[in-house]
């Protein structure tokens, strides 16, 4: 399987590396290369929530990827990172957003920014929680729903403790049912 990363916006070399490492390890069997950036959607950004609507930030991650010539193969998938404030209707905020399953995925690092919550920068939580999201978000493109393990990388994230107790990894039920989807 090949995964993409999409930078969306100005995105921290050391966060792309990070996730490209880690997704890598993650993904075993699969590769992982670094596109070159594209911009924020202007539409995408709601004046009045002053946040990011994900879904059409997600859209135009499926647009790269039908555009594209190298990524029309059924292994493909592409994570967008941007670096918005993130949500969908009906929540206050999203950390990502993904098809499922599907192609497509994008993830937020501003909230997982340990500043975001007052406490002090701390660039090994923050690369942490952005591989949890990153691997959550593309378990969802492989088919992959919520697990009900709290510390399973696919359990969902009501809020930034959540993120931070789960592990970057699936549990073992949702390793299996990866393996049998790919």
């Amino acid at each position: 399987m090949k995964i993409s990363i999409l930078p969306i916006g100005e995105i921290e070399e050391n966060v792309l590396k990070t996730l490209q490492d880690r997704l890598v390890r993650v993904f075993s069997g699969s590769t992982c290369k670094i596109l070159p950036k594209s911009v924020v959607p202007k539409e995408s950004y709601n004046i009045i929530r002053r946040q990011y609507d994900s879904a059409l930030i997600l859209h135009k991650v499926l647009k790269f990827t039908e555009s594209s010539e190298t990524l029309r193969s059924k292994e493909d998938h592409v994570l967008g990172v941007a670096d918005v404030d993130l949500y969908v209707q009906g929540l206050n905020f999203v950390f990502g957003e993904a098809q499922c399953p599907g192609k497509a995925a994008v993830i937020s690092l501003y909230r997982l920014r340990p500043e975001f919550y007052g406490a002090p920068n701390d660039e090994r939580l923050f690369l942490e929680r952005a591989v949890k999201e990153a691997v959550h978000e593309l378990g969802h493109t492989f088919g992959l729903r919520h697990c009900s393990n709290p510390l399973c990388v696919m359990h969902f994230s009501l809020h930034i403790g959540m993120t931070d107790r789960k592990q970057a990894e699936f549990c073992s039920s949702c390793k299996s049912l990866l393996n049998v989807r790919n």
